[in-house]
C-alpha cells in the first residue's frame, strides 16, 4: 500500500480542519521538502509536510492555561461576541481546541483549553470530582452560617447544588471576600448560591481546577501550555 496521502489529509490527520487545511495550504504555509506547495491533493508523505516550518501534529495533544477577561465568552465560536479561542494564535485556533466547561461573561479566571475531549469531559463531571476553586467578592458581611449553608447544600429553584466550601477569608460590613470550592458548575451556579444566601456577587474569578492553579504570572488574556505534571494531575481524575 502507498504511503503517499493527499496534502490536506495529512493536515487533518494532525487535527486542523480540512477547510482550514486548505486554507493554510492556499496561503503559502505548507512545504513538502523545500517547496511551497499549494494544492490540497498533492500526494507525499507525512514526513516530508511542514507548516510554518514545523512538523504538523508535533504535539499530539494541545492543553492551555488563559487567564480570561471579563467580557470574553467561555466558546469556541461567537458571531458577535469574542470567544477563549479568539485569544489564541492561529496555530491553536486550526487545531480542535476548546474550553473545559463554562465560565459567565462576566467571570475572570482559569480557563483550560484542551484538544482532548475525554479529559475534558472528565473534568467537568461531578462524578469525577475534580474540585473547582473561586474567588468570590459579595455583599455584606459572611458569618459561619453561611459556610454551614455551603456545606448543607444549598437548595435552588431548579436543583439543590452538592455540598461546598465556602472559606471566609474577610467580613465587612459592606463586603466580604471567600473562597468556594465545589465539584459540579452548573448554570450561574456560584451566582446563584450566594444570592440564595443573601450575599449577591460583586465579582468572581476561578482560581483553581483540580490540581492546577491559575498562573499569577499570566495577566488576564495571556495563556501558557500546560507543564507536564500539571497534565498529568488533570489526566488522573
Amino acid at each position: 500500500m502507498s504511503d503517499l496521502l493527499r496534502l490536506d489529509k495529512i493536515l487533518s490527520l494532525a487535527g486542523i480542519t480540512r477547510t482550514a487545511a486548505r486554507k493554510i495550504i492556499a496561503a503559502g504555509r505548507v512545504t513538502v521538502g523545500d517547496t511551497v506547495q499549494r494544492d490540497p491533493g498533492f500526494k507525499t508523505r507525512i514526513t516530508d509536510v511542514r507548516v510554518d516550518g514545523e512538523l504538523p501534529g508535533a504535539e499530539t495533544e494541545i492543553h492551555l492555561m488563559l487567564n480570561k477577561p471579563a467580557g470574553v465568552i467561555t466558546a469556541t465560536e461567537d458571531k458577535k461576541l469574542p470567544t477563549v479561542v479568539d485569544l489564541l494564535p492561529e496555530k491553536y485556533q486550526n487545531r480542535k481546541i476548546g474550553p473545559v466547561g463554562r465560565l459567565d461573561r462576566d467571570v475572570t479566571g482559569l480557563v483550560i483549553l484542551t484538544t482532548d475531549g475525554e479529559m475534558a469531559h472528565r473534568l467537568i463531571s461531578p462524578r469525577h470530582k475534580a474540585e473547582k476553586r473561586y474567588r468570590a467578592i459579595c455583599e455584606g458581611s459572611l458569618t459561619q452560617a453561611d459556610a454551614d449553608a455551603f456545606a448543607a447544600g444549598i437548595e435552588l429553584s431548579d436543583f439543590t447544588a452538592l455540598p461546598a466550601k465556602l472559606e471566609i477569608l474577610s467580613s465587612g460590613e459592606s463586603e466580604s471576600t471567600a473562597d468556594v470550592i465545589l465539584t459540579e458548575g452548573k448554570f450561574h451556579q456560584v451566582k446563584r448560591m450566594f444570592i440564595a444566601i443573601g450575599h449577591p456577587l460583586k465579582s468572581l474569578s476561578r482560581l483553581q481546577i483540580g490540581g492546577v492553579t491559575l498562573d499569577p504570572a499570566l495577566k488576564e488574556g495571556e495563556f501558557r501550555p500546560l507543564t507536564e505534571s500539571e497534565i498529568q494531575n488533570l489526566r488522573s481524575y
